[in-house]
């Protein structure tokens, strides 16, 4: 038989084993930089980008190939610009993603301070026990059994003496837990650390690269300013960039159309795929039921149709992948409430500046204005007018940087002439979310915002559709 003050030890070494890995799990590992969880997900968003971007490409090559002007100024600022562009979109997007970064970071120091005190506490009631068990022993337990007492009282003392020991085990085993959760957390905040560290060097990155595209512009600007004037006048240049808009606009509409037709028709075979599937398995059922069930055999001619069950329910959540839009992700007027249609006079203009140029009003000796031209600082906000999705974030030439909103039932904005687009094509857009920022991209002589409002293609004035309030 053990002795009492044997056992009393390996107790002692049990709880030290535990205090040990106490001391284990909190202390900081050292390691090589990870790959961060920032990086993968990028990784991922940049792979299912790939197929839309690839998709517009060819939509812009189509268009350029119709082209019979050749030697257009302004095409010479395309890559400039549109690094310019990308460069703001970029430096816009981390500093988002360092806030969110710092938030969960300040949360994550938070809760590691919590989980610190909870740990001290149960440590120092794990170290008093270890040391009232070592002194104690399990010698109250055997004179408590060799007393001769009452053995009802002996049995209560003994249960009472169960119950600490549940206790003890219980407390162990919540210090397991909240020394792997201090863990966890310490692997987290240094995750978040080495994220805003990878968010610091891509902004250091972006910075260069917009300074250097900057300059670039500035330099073409001077080296092409008369021939840009020249024929920022020529009404052949004006008439080809209307048109070249409306062809955009029109092959759009086309995608989304029959991208629309494609996902009904995606989903009414996978509905009746389904609701085939469903009635295989009643049937299914039923011919167990029956087989089951041999003394309540139905009339003859008759079929037994059991109840449906939550296993005959319509699954219709797998969307088909289409251009900027799917069945997971509905037009936006589903998405937002009010159809675009609806919106008439309750539209503010995107941009606060001065009106210079109405729809309707004459372009030189050249066509006349489809939309409306607010001067305003180079960089100040563009605000999405209404709740859409973004189909189109590219350079075109006649309008710069150029950035289309769809609406649904055919109805699409326009942005033009920016210094950048904000937004990626396929994202979605609420009312006033800033899309872009002004500019004078394309060769436009100043700096503000070209805006439109068109309807199956034809372009209306939008002064017509914004409140005065």
């Amino acid at each position: 038989m053990v002795k009492p003050r044997r056992q009393s030890r390996a107790a002692a070494m049990s709880l030290g084993a535990v205090l040990l890995l106490a001391a284990a799990l909190a202390a900081p590992s050292v390691s090589a930089q990870p790959v961060t969880e920032r990086s993968r997900q990028k990784q991922a968003a940049e792979k299912e980008r790939a197929d839309l971007q690839q998709r517009l490409a060819v939509l812009k090559r189509d268009i350029n190939q119709t082209e019979t002007a050749k030697g257009n100024a302004a095409d010479s600022l395309a890559e400039s610009e549109l690094a310019i562009s990308r460069a703001n979109r970029s430096l816009r997007e981390l500093a988002q993603e360092q806030a969110s970064t710092e938030a969960r970071l300040s949360q994550l120091v938070k809760q590691q301070t919590e989980l610190a005190a909870v740990v001290n506490a149960q440590q120092a009631q794990l170290s008093k026990l270890l040391r009232d068990q070592y002194v104690a022993g399990n010698e109250d337990r055997i004179k408590l059994l060799l007393s001769g007492d009452n053995p009802n009282r002996i049995n209560r003392e003994l249960q009472y003496m169960g119950y600490i020991s549940q206790a003890q085990a219980r407390l162990i085993e919540t210090l397991r837990v909240n020394l792997q959760a201090v863990k966890s957390n310490k692997a987290e905040t240094q995750n978040a650390k080495f994220e805003l560290e990878e968010i610091a060097q891509e902004e250091n990155e972006q910075k260069r690269v917009l300074e250097k595209e900057k300059s670039k512009r500035t330099v073409l600007l001077a080296q092409l300013s008369t021939k840009l004037n020249s024929q920022r006048k020529e009404v052949g240049n004006l008439q080809r960039d209307e048109q070249r808009l409306s062809g955009l606009v029109d092959k759009l509409a086309q995608i989304i159309e029959e991208q629309k037709k494609a996902e009904a028709a995606a989903r009414e075979k996978r509905h009746q795929e389904q609701l085939a599937k469903a009635k295989a398995e009643r049937e299914r059922r039923a011919a167990q039921q029956a087989k089951a069930a041999p003394g309540n055999k139905a009339a003859p001619g008759t079929k037994t149709t059991p109840k449906p069950s939550p296993a005959d329910a319509i699954d219709d959540d797998e969307p088909p992948q289409t251009l900027g839009r799917n069945d997971a992700t509905p037009s936006a007027e589903e998405n937002y409430g009010k159809p675009f249609a609806s919106l008439r006079g309750q539209l503010r203009l995107p941009i606060r500046g001065d009106l210079i140029a109405k729809f309707g009003g004459k372009r030189g000796d050249g066509p006349s204005w489809k939309g409306l031209f607010i001067r305003a600082p180079e960089g100040a906000e563009v605000k999405a007018v209404a709740a859409g999705r973004v189909v189109y974030a590219d350079w075109l030439r006649g309008f710069g940087n150029l950035l289309i909103v769809d609406h649904g039932n055919q109805y699409m904005t326009i942005y033009g002439n920016n210094q950048s687009v904000l937004k990626r094509a396929g994202d979605l857009v609420k009312t006033g979310d800033v899309i872009a920022s002004a500019g004078n991209s394309g060769g436009n002589e100043q700096s503000g915002l070209y805006f439109e409002i068109r309807h199956q293609g034809r372009a209306f004035d939008p002064l017509g559709w914004v409140t005065t309030r």
